[in-house]
């Protein structure tokens, strides 16, 4: 091989690496980070830990709720389904996916029922990651994070 072919072959590679590194940064990335903001009742969950439905069914978590829609709306969630923000469904960080969950807005007394289907959230200090419609329903859209009781029914 001549210095040319060589300087062309390590080009080459250098490109190919490059490319490499960049679509490894272009991957999806979790949205949100978690952890158990203010007082807890008695009957309260650790997060963190997995649990079995059967063992939580009504427990209550204390905390923070945010929401997400347009930007994850069409894509997939962490459970395989397809993410619609018109559904009543809700990321969680440890509860198992299918798992449902009464949401009360602290604010307002409003509730929802939703089910798991995505992980999250995994910004800040929020304990769930409510879907568009799930978030209009409580009416916290104009907050963006309210303070919620979460409790698990099955």
């Amino acid at each position: 091989m001549n210095k040319t072919q060589k300087f062309t072959v390590g080009i080459k590679a250098l490109l190919f690496l490059t490319t490499m590194l960049f679509v490894s940064s272009c991957t999806s990335s979790r949205r949100f980070s978690s952890d158990i903001m203010g007082s807890k009742p008695s009957r309260s969950v650790e997060v963190g830990q997995n649990y079995n439905k059967k063992d939580l069914t009504g427990k209550v978590i204390m905390g923070k709720a945010s929401y997400y829609a347009d930007k994850f709306h069409g894509r997939q969630t962490a459970s395989g389904e397809i993410f619609n923000m018109n559904n009543m469904t809700c990321a969680h960080k440890t509860l198992s996916f299918g798992t449902r969950l009464l949401v009360k807005n602290l604010n307002n007394g409003k509730t929802v029922i939703v089910r798991v289907n995505d992980r999250g959230p995994f910004v800040g200090n929020r304990v769930i990651d409510l879907s568009k419609a799930a978030a209009q329903k409580l009416d916290m859209i104009s907050s963006g994070v309210i303070d919620v009781e979460i409790t698990i029914l099955k």
